[in-house]
């Protein structure tokens, strides 16, 4: 299953490479579309996926985790080029009205994709220590074995974060160098990228269980009521969407302006962008963080650290105040997302993991529907208060993690 991973690997790098991701709100703003603009589509395509999500899941369980990764990196690269020739509110509607069928269709399917395949891996080797005369089965392996396929996987997906960071890298530096003002330039890029990626998704091998595709009603509805019925669950998901959505609305959209309202230009905006992508990649230290300081420390640790983040800017107009709060966030949010999938997964205990996931994440954009636009109604009246109402829902989030990780 090594070729899964690395072929995942390869399409998160491709899918990083966002070349109009320094000015994303700069890019809409010179389209004609307002920063309220904005965070509307944001919850309309949130709510698209809320919809989505179920259907998505259960249609990824009956055709196969392949064919759903193969069709949503396609419409991923048409959806892209929609972008590059959108101009106004509608334009950007429908991209992102597009890009809610991808993000449902793959919520689930690529981490599915992932987990399965360590699990492959471990299985693999396993089954060759059985094999060998030296090795003695004992219980303690057994725990041993178990232990080593969780970190094995919270690694996989550390990594697999941090190359879509990589891509963002490469991407910000070829923006900064070479691209500047050309925005349709930037567009136009990320189409060819993305259509790698497209193309690169037809070499996975399927991973799904066999018989996952006589999910039926009756099924459905067990999956949905173990998942409404766990009330850790739901505690973590909250926690978690609350902590994740304000890290995308803050590194997305609300730095640049912060960042203008302290006086950088393009340029500079550019390199800061640089400099935190490559904070994201440091993802990869996760599991090991999490081993040292364990689940409950590690999950404050995140939550405080996102709300002290977003309470910097909310503080000052200042430069280098704000950019170290605002990259303190990404830091946060990249070794929070690894560790968040590795507990979602655990927490998955049906065949059907890809409609288990899609319940998830449809919880999770439900908070995220509303968190947009609360966001978007401060920005538009004091760019501080988004601010603080991030550092107030991160704190929340804390609070959670800390109870329900004890």
């Amino acid at each position: 299953m090594k070729r899964n991973i690395y072929l995942m690997y390869a399409i998160a790098f491709l899918h990083g490479m966002v070349f109009y991701g320094p000015v994303a709100t700069l890019y809409r703003q010179a389209q004609g579309v307002s920063v309220f603009q904005i965070t509307v589509i944001e919850s309309i395509s949130l709510f698209l996926c809320i919809l989505l999500e179920v259907v998505w899941g259960v249609a990824a369980d009956r055709i196969g985790y392949k064919k759903t990764m193969v069709f949503c990196c396609v419409l991923y690269f048409l959806s892209k080029i929609v972008f590059w020739r959108a101009s106004g509110f509608e334009g950007f509607l429908a991209e992102r009205v597009m890009l809610s069928v991808v993000i449902a269709g793959l919520s689930g399917v690529d981490t599915s994709i992932l987990y399965l395949s360590c699990k492959g891996e471990t299985e693999n080797g396993r089954k060759g220590k059985e094999n060998s005369p030296d090795v003695v089965e004992t219980s303690r392996n057994e725990a041993e074995n178990g232990r080593d396929e969780t970190e094995s996987s919270q690694k996989v997906f550390g990594i697999y974060n941090s190359l879509q960071m990589a891509g963002l890298l490469s991407a910000s530096e070829v923006f900064s160098l070479f691209v500047g003002e050309n925005y349709r330039l930037a567009g136009l890029l990320t189409v060819f990228s993305y259509g790698g990626a497209a193309v690169l998704s037809l070499g996975l091998k399927e991973v799904s269980p066999e018989g996952a595709d006589r999910i039926c009603f009756r099924r459905l509805k067990e999956t949905v009521f173990q998942t409404l019925g766990n009330r850790r669950l739901l505690l973590f998901l909250l926690a978690a969407a609350l902590l994740k959505e304000t890290h995308q609305t803050v590194t997305v959209f609300l730095n640049q302006l912060q960042y203008e309202k302290c006086g950088l230009g393009n340029a500079a905006i550019g390199y800061l962008y640089i400099a935190a992508t490559l904070l994201g990649m440091c993802g990869v230290y996760s599991a090991r963080l999490t081993e040292k300081t364990g689940n409950r420390a590690a999950g404050l640790l995140f939550g405080v650290t996102a709300a002290v983040s977003c309470a910097v800017p909310a503080l000052t107009g200042h430069a280098l105040p704000s950019v170290c709060g605002i990259l303190l966030l990404r830091v946060s949010n990249s070794l929070f997302e690894p560790f968040q999938t590795e507990i979602q997964n655990r927490m998955v205990h049906t065949e059907y993991r890809a409609t288990a996931l899609s319940i998830h994440a449809m919880l999770m954009d439900g908070v995220g529907v509303g968190t947009n636009l609360v966001f978007g109604a401060l920005t538009e009246q004091s760019l501080a208060a988004a601010f603080w109402f991030g550092a107030g829902i991160c704190m929340a989030g804390a609070v959670v993690m800390r109870k329900l990780l004890g």
